[in-house]
C-alpha cells in the first residue's frame, strides 16, 4: 500500500481542535485556505466523518492509503465524529472542506439557513431495516401495529414512521414506542418486538449473538426483516456535502471538489474489489471493531453501493425526491416533520462528480461495477 502524509484525529471537540490547530484558521474560517499547501506541493483537505472510524467509510480510508488523494495533489485528514458531532455544522463552520452525513438529518440543517450541498451521494440504498424475531408475526410494515416498536430518534426515525404510516398506522396510537439504545441489548432482552438496525452494523451484531435456545449464534431463518427499500419510504443516506457558498465563489476549492470526489470513488472501487484488505486497512486506522465484524460491514457497505445504477455518486432524482417528499410529509412521534419547504436548488448538484466519473472512465475505472458479487462472510461471536 502507499501512503500518503495524514492524521487521523480524534472525536468530538478534541477533533474540531486538532483541525483549527493543523489547518491555522479560526473557528468560522474555512479549514483549507485557497493557497495553502504542504511541504510536499499538496492542497490540505479535511473531511468530517458522521462516526468514529470504521467500514461504512472504508472507501474515504483505502483512498488515502492507497495515494488515491495525494494522485490528486491532495492531503486529505480524517476527523472521527463524536456522539456530539453534527457533520454539517463542523463544514459550515469551517472546520472541515468535506463532510459525510444522511440527506434527511442536512435537509432539516438546509431550512434552518445552512447553504450546503450534496455533491456525491455514494450510498444509493438505505441501509435501515427494522428486524424483529420470527414468532413475532412481523413480516411487513403493517404488522408493526400493536407491538413494541424500537427507534433510535435523533433524526434516524424517518423511514420507520414513514413506513409505519404508509401502512395505514396511526403511529401516535397504533404502536408503543420505545427510545431504543445504539445497541440490540433491549431487542435480545425481549422488551422490542421489532428493533432499528443497519444492515452493515446492527444487524450483525444480533448474528454474533448467542442464542440461549440454541448455544449457538443467531441465524438469519431466526429473524424477519423490513427493508425500508421495498416498500419506498428508503432515504439517502451517506452523501458528501461541501460548502455551497464557496462552490460558488472559489474555483479552487470546486475544483478540489472534483478531485476529492475522483479520488474517494476510487476508493469505494478498491474496497468493491478488495474487501479484506479495505476491512484491514480501516482496522489499521484505528477502528476497534472485530475482524469479522468489520469484513461484514465492508459487504454490506458495498452492496449499499454497487452495483451502481449511474455511476457511484451520482444522485438520482427520483430518489432524491422521494427522500423530500417523505422529509415533508412525514411525522414523527412529536408530530413534528424533518423540514416545511422544499429544499432550495442549490441542495445538491450533479456537476462535480459528472466531471470526476467522466475522469475516472477516461482512465478505465468500473464505477458502474455491474459484474459485482458480495462476499459470504461468517461472523464470529462478538464480531471477532
Amino acid at each position: 500500500m502507499r501512503h500518503s502524509t495524514r492524521m487521523l484525529v480524534g472525536a468530538g471537540a478534541m477533533a474540531v481542535t486538532a483541525a483549527l490547530a493543523l489547518t491555522g484558521c479560526s473557528s468560522g474560517g474555512d479549514a483549507a485556505t485557497d493557497d495553502a499547501t504542504t511541504a510536499d506541493g499538496l492542497t490540505p483537505v479535511t473531511l468530517q466523518l458522521q462516526w468514529v472510524a470504521q467500514a461504512q467509510f472504508a472507501g474515504y480510508y483505502a483512498a488515502v492509503a492507497e495515494g488515491y488523494y495525494e494522485d490528486e495533489g491532495l492531503d486529505v485528514t480524517i476527523q472521527e465524529a463524536g456522539t456530539d458531532t453534527v457533520p454539517i455544522d463542523v463544514l459550515a463552520s469551517g472546520n472541515a472542506d468535506f463532510a459525510i452525513s444522511w440527506v434527511p438529518k442536512v435537509l432539516g440543517s438546509i431550512e434552518q439557513g445552512t447553504n450546503v450541498t450534496d455533491i456525491a451521494q455514494i450510498f444509493e440504498r438505505s441501509g435501515t431495516t427494522q428486524i424483529s424475531f420470527k414468532d413475532k408475526g412481523i413480516t411487513e410494515p403493517a404488522d408493526l401495529a400493536g407491538h413494541t416498536v424500537g427507534s433510535w430518534g435523533y433524526g434516524n426515525e424517518w423511514e420507520l414512521f414513514a413506513g409505519m404510516q404508509k401502512a395505514g398506522i396511526d403511529t401516535s396510537t397504533g404502536i408503543s414506542l420505545v427510545q431504543q439504545a445504539f445497541d440490540m441489548n433491549g431487542f435480545l432482552a425481549g422488551d422490542i418486538d421489532a428493533a432499528q438496525a443497519m444492515t452493515y452494523n446492527e444487524y450483525a451484531q444480533v448474528l454474533e449473538s448467542v442464542n440461549p435456545a440454541t448455544g449457538e449464534l443467531y441465524q438469519p431463518e431466526d429473524l424477519n426483516v423490513i427493508d425500508w427499500n421495498e416498500y419506498g419510504t428508503a432515504m439517502l443516506q451517506d452523501a458528501i456535502w461541501a460548502d455551497a457558498g464557496r462552490l460558488a465563489d472559489d474555483p479552487a476549492y470546486a475544483d478540489t471538489a472534483v478531485k476529492f470526489i475522483k479520488a474517494s470513488i476510487k476508493g469505494w472501487v478498491y474496497a468493491r474489489d478488495n474487501a479484506e484488505k479495505a476491512a484491514q486497512i480501516v482496522t489499521e486506522a484505528g477502528s476497534t471493531l472485530g475482524a469479522s465484524h468489520q469484513l461484514w460491514m465492508t459487504n454490506e457497505v458495498n452492496k449499499l453501493i454497487w452495483p451502481s445504477t449511474s455511476g457511484v455518486g451520482m444522485i438520482n432524482s427520483d430518489a432524491w425526491q422521494q427522500t423530500v417528499d417523505i422529509a415533508l410529509n412525514t411525522k414523527n412521534d412529536t408530530g413534528s416533520t424533518i423540514i416545511t419547504t422544499d429544499p432550495p436548488e442549490t441542495a445538491y448538484s450533479n456537476d462535480y462528480v459528472e466531471k470526476a466519473l467522466a475522469e475516472l472512465k477516461d482512465e478505465g475505472v468500473d464505477v458502474d461495477g455491474a459484474g459485482f458479487t458480495p462476499l459470504t462472510v461468517t461472523l464470529k461471536k462478538g464480531g471477532e
